[in-house]
């Protein structure tokens, strides 16, 4: 089990054990009946105090995530019987937990391939949605005319009749660039791994949104920076406060999800995106402009990206086609210039020598043709009807002490509920009741907050979106009544 201590950081030590266990535990990294290291094993470990460890280890119970049992050792929370038995294998892998590894949390882990009947979790888009049968004919026609193209690797850079393609694509998104500066990756998650793993280091400074993507999240805590985050309003990244980060600190990096913000929907000003830039270009900094889906639009189209306004290549622009096209092709592309581009082509190459050429030569055709832009919108008029029918829900369902952001694009909705709600502890009632979303706390990179969760509207039918949304606004309405109740009682 890996936790990094950041001694220089505000949060005091015991803290940081805390969250980096919990996040073990959320991720599934640290499984039910585990046994945690002794209080003196890890405080030998991490160099700090047995009173520091005690500390973590007695919130941990105190929160429920574990159980200490005389005599025997801490374990992650689960019943007697089952951790006795654990003990009792014959077959034990217990001593895989003394194999160290490096990875902080892997929130994803747990939800990508949930099994329940409502899968409201993940920001996938329904494959009824997507162009399935045209990529089918596309990569058999393909297969017929060029049957060697399973025996040959694509240029690492990626295909250059793909990159002319995307060029010209990212140009509806006011993404100005050119073809050689482009790098096709393996999804957009790929990009962010790329400049993570080429410029961010242990202790090196990262700002993040708060909320923000936790797939980001999980690349840049793994690289052992320092991260620091900035709230979000409805205007977007708070500046202001980035004014005073960007002071102290003089980050490194900058990630921001400027357009229909993952999670909470916001669209950051034009103004606000100019300003990050300027802060940028004043220390140095690399700002990941991560863009999932500002095609998907319900209203207006969304203001200019921060790299069209990028004179001194300070922003790497991050762009997927999985969610809107093809999430089993997972293509996605890295813009970037000067020396940095040169040092994210190296780390492609070192990574995985080039994207797989099949999938990128499949979905060219749609690219370059106009059913790229016909698909996109359909695809906006479908993810808007879904979108208002779960608007819709909550405004009749939901009790008056939970509120919500309206998304004026991209796929989900964020949800806050009052502040003693715990929704990783929701989430256990509404997998009873077949139904997933996504806890909040997975979405903050420092200080969890956990009374919000994400619910996304783009994988389920309509009628699975109405059953799963009613489900979840009875959900609320059952534990806010039981609390009201509890506090009403003579007895308390």
């Amino acid at each position: 089990m890996h936790i990094e201590i950041q001694r220089k950081a505000e949060i005091p030590l015991s803290k940081q054990i805390y969250l980096s266990i919990v996040d073990h535990i959320r991720s599934g990294l640290l499984q039910e009946g585990v046994q945690l290291p002794s209080v003196r094993e890890l405080s030998k470990q991490l160099e700090v105090s047995l009173v520091t460890v005690v500390k973590a280890y007695t919130k941990l119970e105190q929160e429920n995530f574990v159980t200490s049992i005389q005599g025997k050792g801490t374990f992650v929370k689960a019943n007697r019987k089952e951790i006795v038995d654990r003990q009792k294998e014959v077959h034990s892998y217990n001593w895989q937990l003394s194999v160290q590894d490096y990875l902080p949390r892997s929130q994803f882990a747990q939800f990508h391939h949930a099994p329940e009947k409502i899968h409201l979790s993940s920001s996938m888009i329904d494959p009824g949605l997507l162009p399935n049968r045209y990529l089918e004919r596309e990569i058999y026609q393909m297969l017929s005319e060029n049957p060697r193209i399973l025996s040959q690797y694509g240029e690492i850079q990626g295909d250059e009749q793909l990159r002319n393609a995307m060029y010209e694509y990212v140009k509806e998104f006011e993404a100005p660039t050119t073809p050689e500066n482009i790098l096709v990756t393996s999804g957009s998650q790929q990009g962010i791994d790329l400049v993570a793993r080429t410029f961010v280091g242990p202790g090196d400074v990262v700002v993040m949104e708060a909320p923000t993507y936790p797939g980001a999240i999980d690349v840049f805590r793994g690289r052992g920076a320092t991260i620091l985050t900035v709230p979000v309003d409805q205007d977007g990244m708070r500046v202001d406060i980035l004014q005073n980060l960007c002071d102290k600190y003089k980050p490194k990096v900058i990630y921001t999800i400027p357009t229909f913000h993952n999670p909470t929907g916001a669209v950051m000003t034009f103004k606000r995106r100019k300003q990050i830039l300027n802060l940028a270009q004043s220390i140095q900094s690399i700002i990941i402009e991560d863009d999932p889906w500002s095609e998907i639009y319900f209203d207006k189209k969304p203001p200019a990206s921060i790299k069209s306004m990028d004179q001194y290549g300070h922003v790497v622009y991050v762009k997927g086609l999985s969610k809107t096209l093809a999430p089993g092709c997972r293509i996605g592309i890295l813009a970037a210039s000067g020396s940095i581009f040169k040092r994210l082509c190296a780390a492609k190459a070192n990574t995985d020598l080039g994207s797989p050429l099949l999938t990128q030569k499949s979905i060219l055709p749609f690219i370059k043709s106009k059913k790229m832009i016909d698909h996109t919108k359909k695809l906006r008029t479908a993810l808007k009807i879904r979108r208002d029918l779960v608007l819709e829900l909550l405004s009749k369902h939901a009790p008056f002490e939970v509120s919500w952001i309206i998304p004026k694009g991209g796929l989900n909705v964020w949800i806050s509920l009052p502040s003693w709600i715990d929704t990783n502890h929701l989430l256990l009632e509404a997998k009873k009741q077949q139904l997933t979303f996504l806890p909040g706390s997975a979405c903050y990179p420092v200080e969890l907050e956990n009374h919000h969760l994400r619910l996304s509207y783009s994988y389920m039918s309509e009628q699975l979106l109405h059953e799963g949304v009613t489900t979840l606004c009875s959900i609320f309405h059952s534990v806010i009544s039981s609390k009201k109740q509890h506090d009403n009682s003579p007895f308390f």
